[in-house]
């Protein structure tokens, strides 16, 4: 028994001396941009691209880590544990700046500055929770109506963190959209926990999100195989207006990995016409309806794309070996500048609203992302002030957190 403790200890000093082995900061050899590792503890992780994990007032991010989830203070990078033991996040709150998160069958709040948590919502058998609305007062996910899964396998190892790629990850879509499930997308009420249903079908229902601004505003997917299905939508919250964003117009055309614009005016998503040929993110405006495509090269292509706060920029975390864009799928950090093709139809149009307005991105690389595995996705982010791009890497062993600043490096 000593002898197993001691082979522990020393394990665990291994893996402490690793970490501090890793470069706390170094500029990119081949972009000349500054990488900083704002994480300590090999396994912490940024959350996944469209979940909110900024502070109100931009000063802290939270991450997970293999205990619990921490706050980085963005100024100071100064890290502090606000939840012990594994939980799975929802989003950090942009009203209160609490982060949601559930465990065992809870949503529970915790108040990053003071540590108090409160019960949230005590949720139904079979129900999972993904968003949280703009004012706080509705969470939003589904009620699996089918079968109960299968026990897991005694052994087996675990799916990796939500986002994560992995060997068969097509097959199982291909299998869970054929299983043609009944599911609820609902919403649970914060102060009450009344469960509203929204909409009843046997699609399988993911990505659920709220809009960041408008609290009534919901958007969902239609998961399953991309060239299979009509994936990205929209409903109000008390189940009216049921909207398809992206309608597909030719034979293997694929669109998803949608997400709001920091305002809420626009919804972005990655789009092939058709599938690994010709590639866009393409936005649609949820007042208007009005759209506009902005044409990327292959290599530039990312598993997932996001916008800054104040719409003028966009970032991409590239793609691995195995992403639908390869061969020729760059592993990099992206940084993109977006050009509207210039209009010369003096604006006689019969109806704008039937154009697309067509544009095009100017690519710059950030972040060297060649020895990162992308079975673990980068999910990037624009931090709120818009100096930085925080990503999850596991480019140097461990995976960690990393903040990639915009502007080069003079030195």
């Amino acid at each position: 028994m000593r002898s197993v403790r001691l082979c522990i200890v020393i394990a665990l000093f291994a893996l402490t001396a690793s970490a501090q082995e890793l470069p706390r900061e170094w500029i990119d050899p081949d972009t000349g941009h500054r990488v900083v590792r704002l994480s300590d503890e090999p396994g912490s992780a940024s959350l996944y691209f469209h979940q909110n994990a900024y502070t109100p007032d931009g000063s802290k991010l939270i991450i997970t880590t293999p205990t619990g989830l921490s706050t980085i203070d963005l100024k100071t990078r100064k890290i502090e544990k606000v939840v012990e033991g594994r939980v799975n996040v929802i989003i950090t709150g942009r009203k209160t700046g609490q982060v949601y998160y559930n465990k065992q069958g809870v949503v529970y709040a915790t108040d990053l500055n003071t540590k108090v948590t409160r019960e949230v919502a005590k949720l139904p058998a079979r129900t999972s929770i993904a968003s949280v609305n703009a004012d706080e007062t509705l969470l939003a996910g589904i009620i699996d109506e089918g079968p109960p899964p299968p026990a897991p396998i005694p052994g087996a190892t675990p799916q990796g963190p939500r986002g994560d790629s992995y060997p068969g990850k097509g097959e199982m879509m291909e299998r869970r959209l054929a299983e043609r499930r009944p599911l609820q997308l609902i919403t649970v009420s914060t102060k009450t926990g009344e469960v509203k249903t929204l909409l009843k079908g046997t699609d399988w229902f993911n990505h659920i999100q709220f809009s960041p601004t408008d609290p009534t505003l919901l958007m969902f997917c239609h998961e399953g195989p991309w060239h299979k299905v009509d994936r990205t939508w929209t409903i109000r919250t008390d189940g009216t207006a049921l909207t398809q964003i992206h309608r597909r117009t030719m034979n293997m055309e694929i669109e998803g990995h949608e997400f709001f614009s920091g305002d809420g005016k626009m919804i972005w998503y990655d789009l092939q016409t058709p599938k690994s040929q010709v590639f866009w993110l393409a936005g649609y405006n949820v007042s208007t309806g009005e759209r506009t495509w902005y044409h990327l090269e292959r290599s530039e292509w990312s598993v997932h794309f996001n916008v800054s706060p104040d719409g003028t920029l966009f970032a991409g975390d590239g793609g691995g070996p195995n992403s639908v864009a390869a061969p020729g799928n760059g592993q990099w950090i992206y940084l993109f500048q977006p050009e509207l093709v210039a209009d010369k139809t003096d604006g006689v149009w019969p109806n704008p609203n039937q154009f697309i307005k067509p544009g095009f991105f100017k690519a710059e690389k950030l972040v060297n992302l060649a020895k990162h595995n992308y079975q673990l996705e980068p999910n990037v982010t624009f931090s709120p002030d818009m100096k930085w791009i925080i990503f999850r890497s596991n480019m140097l062993g461990p995976t960690h957190v990393y903040a990639v600043e915009i502007k080069k490096a003079t030195s």
